[in-house]
């Protein structure tokens, strides 16, 4: 099973997975699902199993009562007949500092080195934990791999991760960029090499990961190059809540003139910021834009500055890739939002990135122009498969038996 917790969701997919035995490789999704508005009374939880869906609306406070819920539903809707079946759990982890360079089994000292690690991602290390914790009780018996959201950014060159702070600030307390979404990334720009047909390592990608949590990523040669989230997930374009890049400046002004802690001034640009402060109505693109379209100025604002800040953050990274084959949009917004890929794609022909309108509207693959010289793909994201298939290589050999049994 693959659990990717998020600040305010949680996404599933339960795979038999079958690799290396008797020279046969085989990735089959048994479900999926996604907990959507997680902390709210209208949370909505979905699972596919096949054909066969299943919806409803429900108030869900945290990952752990989201997490308690999926296990009950896998029994109630007759997907496995035991928690017992389920032999390997992959957690995505948002923040691995400089400690993990690469996907790890969970034991207590690994568990324990995360949520120390929840300082620098303050929205997803504790809620990462929180899961971890909650599946282990659940599945004793069965391995957690624990995927680090960093891994894919360790090829940044020290001019990319160092920032312009007194040298001993890096080497002493590891201030750097570290860069998130690392698993999306990946994953996105593999496909978007394959359906292109041509091989990764000829490719200029800019990767666009869009949700309630946000980043780009400047790819070339199948390595990243560059990420817009930088010490934490907290920097970078503006997200669902949380600022992105400000002024520094900005926050100890705050501080002094409202008397607030430094934990206050974090809440601030993690928990009260972005389209939710701004917009004053909700973290949820969603939300937002439906009170855009009904007239509320400050809704039209939000998005405005949201679309811009990512425009930005493209011009720059094609100066430093010297050029750009594909522009890819992934993760909640990127894949579904039709207005805001629009909005950021718009008058940038000059840079070759030509968008056509009808293909957009209908989500279609490739959103370009016939003429454009860039390839504009949506891609659905799928952190979930990368995260079994390190579940497979990190912890093999599992015991695979119990799970034969399920057709």
């Amino acid at each position: 099973m693959a659990i990717n917790a998020g600040s305010s969701s949680l996404k599933f997919q339960l795979f038999f997975m079958l690799n290396g035995q008797i020279g046969q490789t085989e990735e089959r999704v048994l479900c999926q699902g996604l907990i959507e508005r997680i902390g709210m009374d209208d949370a909505v939880f979905n699972l596919r199993a096949g054909e066969v869906k299943w919806r409803e609306t429900l108030p869900i406070a945290d990952c752990r009562q989201g997490a308690e819920h999926l296990l009950r539903a896998l029994i109630e809707h007759n997907i496995i007949d035991s928690l017992d079946e389920i032999i390997g759990v992959g957690h995505r982890v948002a923040h691995g500092g400089e400690t993990f360079a690469d996907s790890v089994l969970i034991t207590p000292e690994v568990l324990d080195k995360i949520e120390q690690l929840g300082a620098l991602a303050p929205l997803h290390n504790p809620v990462n934990a929180l899961g971890i914790r909650v599946f282990q009780q659940a599945l004793p018996h069965a391995c957690a791999v624990a995927v680090f959201d960093t891994a894919f950014h360790q090829t940044l060159s020290q001019s990319a991760y160092l920032y312009p702070l007194p040298w001993r600030y890096y080497e002493e307390l590891g201030i750097r960029r570290y860069g998130f979404h690392g698993t999306s990334h990946k994953y996105v720009s593999a496909v978007c090499a394959e359906r292109m047909g041509r091989p990764l390592a000829e490719l200029r990608i800019i990767s666009c990961h869009l949700g309630n949590g946000s980043s780009l990523c400047a790819i070339g040669n199948g390595r990243s190059v560059n990420t817009s989230m930088g010490f934490t997930p907290q920097a970078g374009i503006m997200m669902g809540t949380r600022s992105g890049d400000i002024d520094p400046s900005i926050l100890p002004f705050i501080q002094q003139r409202e008397g607030k802690s430094a934990a206050e001034i974090n809440y601030l640009i993690n928990n009260q910021s972005g389209l939710l402060g701004l917009s004053g109505i909700s973290h949820d693109y969603r939300d937002v834009e439906q009170a855009a379209n009904n007239g509320d100025s400050r809704a039209q604002v939000a998005l405005e500055l949201f679309a811009e800040r990512i425009r930005a953050v493209i011009g720059s990274y094609i100066v430093q890739l010297g050029g750009i084959d594909a522009l890819i949009f992934t993760g909640g917004i990127g894949e579904n939002a039709r207005n805001a890929r629009q909005q950021i794609c718009r008058d940038l022909a000059f840079l070759g990135i030509e968008l056509d309108e009808e293909k957009n509207i209908k989500n279609q693959c490739f959103i370009q122009k016939d003429s454009g010289p860039v390839q504009i793909v949506i891609i659905n994201t799928n952190e979930e498969l990368m995260i079994a298939r390190d579940v497979m290589r990190v912890a093999q050999p599992l015991p695979l038996q119990p799970a034969l049994a399920i057709q």
